[in-house]
């Protein structure tokens, strides 16, 4: 779309329009509204000379087969089928937004799983922020999104994983540049 707040709204419609992708009855539509539109006209207009150097193109270049179309339909409308249904951001718009639960760490819980002592969050460390010494009440997961991340001895990076058994302890937890991570954990971790 157009960053000219005076731009015609079919404005999006030229391109389709000169390659004859749009469906007939828009076709048609947008047709007659070039009849009275000069900036949709100008774009068709400087649009066509474009179009007619791709005349001596081989026609499998801009006009795929029918069955790549119908390949290509079949799994785009599967991948609409499997999409997740999206959360509903005003349902949890309380407990979605950052706490600063300590100097230089902040903190956004995601879910709770009471039953299971669970609880899923994203936590994020400032520069040079120290993570209080914890013993892990139960399983820790912990996936790295941003910066970098001191483990005791372990360097972490983006995209990195680490993973910590019930009642292991983690000494020393640190950032030098700051971080944001995945943090899925016992809410009943002992700080020491």
């Amino acid at each position: 779309m157009s960053s000219n707040p005076s731009a015609c709204i079919f404005e999006e419609q030229v391109y389709g329009f000169v390659i004859g992708a749009l469906p007939a009855v828009e076709a048609a539509h947008f047709a007659s509204h070039l009849a009275v539109c000069k900036s949709c006209r100008g774009g068709v207009e400087a649009l066509r000379p474009v179009m007619t150097s791709f005349v001596d193109w081989p026609s499998d270049v801009l006009r795929p087969s029918a069955s790549l179309w119908d390949r290509l339909s079949a799994r785009i409308e599967r991948a609409a089928d499997d999409a997740p249904a999206p959360i509903p951001r005003a349902l949890n718009s309380k407990r979605l937004e950052w706490k600063e639960v300590a100097p230089g760490i902040s903190c956004k819980l995601l879910a709770t799983d009471l039953a299971n002592d669970r609880v899923s969050m994203l936590v994020r460390l400032a520069p040079g922020t120290d993570y209080p010494p914890h013993r892990h009440a139960g399983l820790e997961e912990l996936h790295l999104l941003h910066g970098e991340l001191m483990i005791n001895d372990r360097n972490l990076y983006p995209g990195d994983y680490n993973r910590a058994e019930a009642g292991t302890s983690d000494v020393r937890v640190w950032s030098e540049t700051g971080c944001t991570c995945v943090l899925i954990t016992s809410p009943n971790d002992e700080l020491r």
